[in-house]
């Protein structure tokens, strides 16, 4: 069921989780049979018995249901579910007071263990249930107080022993407000964790924002000061040429000059953003797919290579770990290196594929074949079966670099 593909592959960490919890609010609602089964299955007469049976399976379905919507009410997806809640109480109330009487009809025979057992599980279960309908744990405690001594009165307005209302009432507290806690507790894990989902994707949205920022400030600086020179030598040379002044010529030189260097600044400021390290991206990877919560481990040297090659390789893994991010679900990740025949390849593995076969031609893998392509390089990218997707990138070193573009011992350069 863990394994990439299929209905759980295609979800998020957030949905599975989501998912896990609702169905955990369904077996909960299934345990409620179970727990007045021992006590049913006795020596109880066969109407009694089919009775309180039938009642108490139609509580916790209706449980199930409520807890369900309930839940898609503290999500945000759908309106607070009115109807349903009158449902679950009408039904809750309605069992209860049946087993009572069943109780209170055969005082003291088998018939009244059985009924004072389903009234107490029913009470119980209620109580939880309707924990997910409430925020604040003040309104959670005051709701599982009210239930236990709506339980005690009950049990002495049929006429029953008050020292079995004493018995019922904490029991009642106690049991349903640990189901009440368990409910809240889980409702609101699920709202951490898409919480904490959200906040890692605003956090990389703010990093591209920021990124986006450094360069427009960058462009700034250098084309602010170039184009205002730019801009009054221009408005001179018009004024000296009108005037049919020789320095007209010697202002538009200048200008000539400006605009020189000001193309040449702003290439650098280019090259300096399109530029990865290899090292500096592969920790980065490394360090965000950790918190992301995916195994990454990063094996070979790092270092030695040629610029070229190091900056389109620190592409080629600043790419990979976004797909990782972006698509499918992965546990791990393994990014390798390795020089074979006078080519350095990079290899990206990892365990999070759907079944429709993950990302093989995005627009960030055309771009990347592009990149590679203008210094010889390839890349190759698609499913290696069993739910893996690898990526290998492989670029030629320099043949003129020699002993020079040697890279680094792989026990001194891994991350």
């Amino acid at each position: 069921m863990n394994r990439p593909g299929g209905w759980w592959g295609r979800k998020s960490t957030p949905a599975k989780f989501e998912t896990y919890t609702r169905w955990s609010f369904h077996f909960i609602a299934l345990t409620e049979l179970s727990v007045v089964a021992g006590p049913l299955l006795g020596p109880v007469g066969t109407g009694p018995a089919a009775l309180l049976t039938t009642l108490v399976v139609v509580h916790g379905l209706v449980c199930g249901v409520t807890t369900s919507r309930a839940l898609d009410w503290r999500l945000g997806r759908r309106d607070r579910p009115l109807r349903t809640l009158w449902a679950f109480g009408v039904t809750t109330a309605v069992v209860a007071v049946t087993a009572l009487v069943v109780a209170r009809h055969d005082r003291g025979g088998d018939d009244t263990t059985a009924a004072a057992a389903t009234f107490s599980t029913v009470m119980i279960f209620g109580a939880g249930a309707t924990a997910v309908v409430l925020r604040g744990r003040r309104r959670v405690f005051v709701m599982v107080v009210a239930f236990a001594v709506t339980a005690g009165l009950m049990y002495l307005l049929v006429g029953l022993p008050w020292l079995s209302a004493l018995v019922v009432t904490p029991l009642v507290f106690l049991v349903g407000g640990f189901f009440a806690f368990t409910y809240s507790f889980s409702v609101w894990l699920v709202n951490a964790v898409y919480e904490l989902d959200e906040a890692r994707e605003t956090r990389a949205r703010l990093a591209v924002a920021e990124e986006r920022l450094r360069f427009g400030r960058d462009l700034h600086d250098v084309m602010g000061r170039n184009l205002a020179v730019i801009a009054l030598k221009s408005e001179l040379a018009v004024q000296l040429a009108q005037r049919e002044r020789p320095e007209a010529v010697t202002q538009m030189v200048e200008v000539q000059r400006l605009a020189h260097e000001a193309q040449r600044e702003v290439r650098e400021v280019v090259r300096g953003y399109r530029e990865a390290d290899l090292g500096s991206e592969l920790a980065g990877a490394q360090g965000v797919l950790t918190a992301a919560g995916i195994d990454c481990t990063v094996t070979g040297p790092v270092t030695g290579y040629p610029a070229p090659v190091q900056s389109a390789l620190g592409w080629v893994v600043r790419e990979a770990a976004t797909n990782v991010l972006r698509h499918g679900d992965a546990r791990r990740c393994a990014m390798e290196l390795k020089v074979r025949e006078g080519r350095v390849v990079l290899t990206v593995e990892n365990d999070g594929v759907p079944q429709s076969g993950g990302p093989g031609g995005g627009a960030g893998l055309v771009g990347l074949r592009e990149r590679l392509a203008e210094i010889g390089g390839t890349l190759r990218a698609g499913p290696a079966g069993e739910g893996r997707f690898l990526l290998t990138a492989e670029v030629p070193l320099p043949a003129h670099s020699g002993e020079a573009a040697a890279p680094a011992p792989a026990d001194e350069a891994t991350p």
